[in-house]
């Protein structure tokens, strides 16, 4: 009979590997943007619930689930296809279901989103293309972004604008008012002044995206008053769109995806600017669904720049590393020279 006796020192090693294990566990799912996006994901969904059985959306009961369906499926096969490629293990293979219900947060609030503001009558497939594209860019459009492949289009922004570009025809934006048609005079007011409360203290708290919005909301009205001096256009009808359910979601859960927008409060400040200003542009260009194709605009030509950035750090890599090699080079033969004389 035989005994292994572990060295005293080795206890405590264990102990505090053990713990910091426990902590990283935690302080994984105390992130602020696993918080936010869990968060969303619920807001969402209960929006969705509540949009159905108390508001009056007119949408078929069994598209919500059809989307999710949707969403995950597509999401599973490009993430298989993704890690094949890249040699590496499925995201979705997490080491729990918790991580697995993580993995698809992003595809369950994409699905919902893009079936909450489509109406495409009787017609499944134009919300099941939307989603397909919405889902799958993020494998597809990516760019070099601090060191990392990342995606920098908005994916539910992204499937909308594309279904509507293309298939405009069968498809277009929910009526803004199937968002408060069941409620009455009072319950009609204070809709948008939840969703404007949650979504304030979503960015403000967890995504901080705060600099973004006012950066995006003070544009949106310079903008306005912009147009009405230029063009005549009438200030009520252009800053009336501010007070519309739909803007206000817009504002508060979709040009604030923490994937595809900048980190630090300038950078923010200016890409909701940037929206705002590409939005007058093509309103005075009477282009209608403005709001999804500005965010599309500006998010396509950031990822541009990280592109462009990317090549120029590379050709000054290797600019500097023929530098040195030639004046290696020149060390060597000066030596060689040096050692024959």
């Amino acid at each position: 009979m035989t005994a292994t006796v572990k060295p005293v020192a080795s206890i405590p090693a264990a102990q505090e590997a053990g713990k910091a294990g426990q902590a990283g566990e935690v302080s994984k799912w105390k992130d602020p943007r696993y918080l936010a996006l869990r968060n969303f994901a619920i807001s969402i969904s209960v929006f969705n619930i509540f949009g159905y059985t108390l508001l009056g959306w007119e949408q078929p009961y069994l598209w919500p689930i059809f989307a999710v369906l949707t969403g995950y499926a597509t999401e599973a096969t490009f993430e298989t296809l993704s890690a094949w490629v890249e040699h590496r293990r499925p995201g979705y293979l997490g080491d729990s279901p918790k991580d697995t219900m993580a993995f698809f947060l992003p595809s369950h609030i994409t699905a919902l989103a893009c079936n909450m503001l489509l109406y495409a009558n009787n017609q499944w497939w134009p919300v099941m293309f939307c989603i397909v594209v919405a889902v799958s860019q993020k494998h597809v459009l990516r760019a070099p972004i601090k060191g990392k492949m990342r995606h920098f289009m908005n994916p539910s922004n992204l499937g909308i604008a594309v279904t509507l570009l293309v298939l405009g025809n069968w498809v277009s934006i929910s009526p803004p008012y199937q968002f408060t048609e069941w409620a009455n005079s009072y319950f009609r007011l204070m809709i948008p002044m939840i969703i404007l409360t949650a979504g304030t203290v979503l960015n403000a708290l967890l995504t901080k995206k705060t600099p973004l919005v006012v950066g995006w909301m003070g544009a949106f009205a310079i903008q306005a008053f912009v147009r009405h001096w230029i063009y005549g256009v009438q200030l009520n009808t252009a800053l009336g769109v501010m007070t519309g359910v739909a803007f206000v979601l817009f504002s508060n859960y979709m040009i604030t995806d923490p994937a595809t927008t900048p980190s630090k409060p300038m950078n923010m400040f200016m890409f909701g600017s940037s929206v705002a200003f590409v939005y007058g542009i093509l309103m005075a260009m009477n282009i209608v669904y403005t709001l999804f194709y500005a965010l599309c605009i500006v998010c396509a030509i950031r990822g541009l720049g990280w592109w462009v950035a990317h090549f120029i750090a590379k050709r000054r890599q290797s600019q500097t590393a023929s530098a040195v090699s030639a004046v290696s080079q020149g060390d060597a033969r000066v030596g060689q020279q040096a050692v024959t004389s």
